[in-house]
């Protein structure tokens, strides 16, 4: 039984699943690691630890009923249901059991529609946000990986101080680490290992081994990534010269059979997706001119089908972009292999010796560019799971609209595509002067006018809220600047209407997105919605398919003098000068003056001074500096006398030279 305090506890936890902090993803993207919600602004563990209760509890009933969703998905879900207006969550009342059972049920109810295109929407956007990594997250985490795959191989041989008579079994380690981190073959493929041992003993021979060991752990990696990258060049130029290249696949080759294939793959998809946002379109504009469809057509979730269809298009959008992106890179990638490989061979020509100087760098960038191919073999491995794992999101459509249906339903309805609207109304512009406090960007008067970032994903800031469609906005008729934000239209009209109150259409286009919680993300309102993004582009908003922030750099020169000078010729900051001409003006020379001075008064006048502080100021010498000269040391022979009487004293000096020092 919960006592008063836990339900106080509880009260606290829905109030803040619509109001305060954001969920937070623990583990990266494409990592498949367990997702909690965190209130970031909820200090009380106790809630929190009441709302993870919910969460499971909801998991559970779904399990039972034989429907498994993941924690991120449920959570996301609580949030949307709390958030609906339509579901009557009064926060600022007293919660009591019957309310949290009807936010279990009404998140169970919601978990388990899988007739229902918003369902598929959310999980749509739960898995692309939890798996999508762009390229350079993708090329960082394989990376990573693979250092991790050859971490205990390089520490068996940078670790070990092997005995002489180890040497031979150490150059083996090195040979298959070669082999490794190359990737041009498997250990078990004999003539593979035969190829590299070859390659490595002609730049790195066994006698070097003793060298190799001296070297220090740090410089023991470098050298094997120098020689992995080495014999893979040589192994390349050999498999070009067929002399080798056993286990080596034409990756060149396969990326370009591959990369058209893949492309037209999504793009045949993107196509599909396009014809059915235009179908339901239209049927969603026929229903608002005519009751009678409305009433026939209300039931079949149009609207959810809409916006289904229209982040599918937007997530293959994302897909064919990269797959563009490797389709360019290969091919330049192709052209610098050619010219590198074909100045290899007129470097070498078959000579006996070449110098290291001039071939070793070639034989790198083989390996370089050839790395970058396999990379582009897994991007366009992951783009193709990723385009057929969405796939089944999308199956939805088939089944709530079979061909012979739309077929039926879509006759006497003229269907237009998102080109046809935007050409009908290009002849169509807003004109400025009938607006007093709007802002409006036209291409001809706004510098990257092509950069700007549109807001609600480049769909019509009108039609969404009042009447619930995704058209496509035409930049063309004006781009409505307000509050530092940029909206589009699909026609004139809807620009005019939106730009007599812009916050009123703003606040309608959030109530749509209260009741469709999949508009959030599809509109790119996290901004609206900071405490609802559940996914990790809540912290990572460098997401490709959420446009970042245009920047640019700017200035402004301010005039000094605005207005015309003012200076009065007569005016005076001095009070000296001032009581100077006082006592001019007075004459006071000629006037008898009178005075009294008192024991309190004597000696106590005021009086002020004005003086200039002493500046800060340094000089610069020269450094004092001291030399140390050779002590003179002199010797004089024959001060004691000689076997001669005669014998003369010499004098010798045995002063060292001044340049010993």
């Amino acid at each position: 039984m919960a006592t008063a305090g836990d339900w106080a506890r509880l009260r606290a936890a829905i109030a803040l699943l619509r109001r305060a902090g954001p969920w937070r993803t623990e583990g990266g993207p494409g990592r498949g690691g367990q997702v909690r919600a965190v209130l970031s602004s909820m200090s009380c563990v106790q809630a929190d630890s009441i709302l993870k209760k919910i969460i499971r509890k909801i998991g559970q009933e779904c399990t039972a009923r034989g429907q498994t969703v993941s924690e991120t998905l449920v959570a996301f879900m609580v949030k949307a249901v709390a958030l609906d207006p339509r579901n009557d969550f009064n926060v600022d009342q007293a919660l009591i059991r019957k309310d949290v059972q009807n936010l279990i049920q009404l998140c169970v109810t919601r978990l388990l529609d899988t007739t229902n295109p918003s369902l598929s929407t959310i999980k749509m956007q739960v898995f692309f946000d939890m798996n999508y990594a762009n390229r350079a997250e993708l090329l960082s985490e394989q990376h990573r990986v693979l250092e991790g795959k050859l971490a205990p191989a390089v520490r068996d041989i940078t670790d070990s101080r092997p005995h002489v008579q180890e040497l031979q079994s150490m150059y083996g380690k090195i040979v298959s680490y070669v082999l490794l981190s190359s990737g041009l073959g498997p250990p078990t493929d004999i003539e593979a290992v035969r190829e590299v041992t070859a390659g490595l003993q002609s730049i790195f021979p066994q006698r070097e081994m003793i060298t190799f060991i001296s070297l220090s752990k740090k410089n023991k990696e470098q050298q094997l990534k120098n020689l992995a990258e080495l014999v893979t060049g040589i192994r390349l130029y050999n498999k070009e010269c067929g002399k080798g290249g056993s286990s080596i696949d034409d990756l060149p080759a396969i990326l370009n059979e591959s990369i058209p294939s893949a492309t037209q793959t999504v793009d045949e998809r993107l196509n599909a997706c396009h014809r059915l946002a235009h179908q339901y379109t239209a049927l969603l504009e026929s229903t608002q001119e005519d009751q009678h469809r409305y009433a026939r057509l209300s039931s079949f979730k149009l609207k959810e089908a809409l916006f289904n269809v229209r982040q599918y298009e937007a997530f293959l959008c994302i897909l064919l972009s990269d797959a563009i992106t490797s389709a360019q890179e290969v091919e330049k990638m192709n052209v610098q292999f050619a010219a590198t490989m074909e100045r290899l061979k007129n470097t070498v020509q078959n000579k006996v010796s070449v110098d290291t100087k001039e071939v070793f760098p070639l034989f790198i960038a083989l390996s370089n560019l050839w790395s970058g191919f396999q990379d582009e073999i897994l991007l366009l491995s992951f783009l193709t799971n990723m385009t057929n794992s969405l796939q089944q999101f999308s199956e939805i459509q088939s089944r709530l609209f079979p061909e012979e249906l739309l077929t039926s339903l879509l006759e006497g309805v003229t269907v237009k595509s998102d080109e046809e609207r935007i050409r009908e109304t290009m002849g169509t512009r807003v004109n400025v002067s009938d607006f007093k406090n709007r802002e409006w960007l036209f291409p001809e008067t706004t510098d990257n006018f092509d950069q700007l970032l549109i807001q609600y994903h480049g769909f019509c800031a009108h039609a969404i809220g009042v009447k619930g469609l995704t058209l496509p906005g035409n930049p063309a008729i004006g781009i409505l600047k307000h509050k530092e934000r940029c909206y589009v239209f699909s026609s004139k009209e809807a620009a005019y209407t939106f730009a007599q109150d812009p916050d009123k259409f703003i606040q309608l286009n959030i109530e749509k997105a209260k009741e469709h919680a999949e508009l959030i993300l599809l509109l790119e309102l996290c901004h609206q919605f900071e405490y609802f993004a559940p996914f990790e582009q809540a912290r990572n908003a460098g997401k490709r398919w959420i446009k970042s922030t245009t920047q640019c750099d700017s200035s402004t020169q301010t005039d000094t003098h605005i207005l015309p000078p003012t200076i009065v010729p007569s005016y005076e900051w001095n009070e000296w000068e001032l009581r100077r001409k006082a006592i001019k003006l007075a004459n006071l020379r000629r006037k008898l003056t009178h005075a009294m001075q008192t024991d309190l008064s004597h000696m106590r006048r005021e009086n002020s001074t004005q003086v200039y502080l002493p500046k800060d100021g340094s000089t610069q010498t020269k450094r004092d500096n001291s030399s140390n000269v050779p002590r003179p040391q002199v010797f004089l022979k024959g001060l004691r006398g000689g076997s001669s009487p005669t014998t003369r004293v010499v004098k010798v000096d045995l002063t060292r030279p001044i340049d010993e020092n």
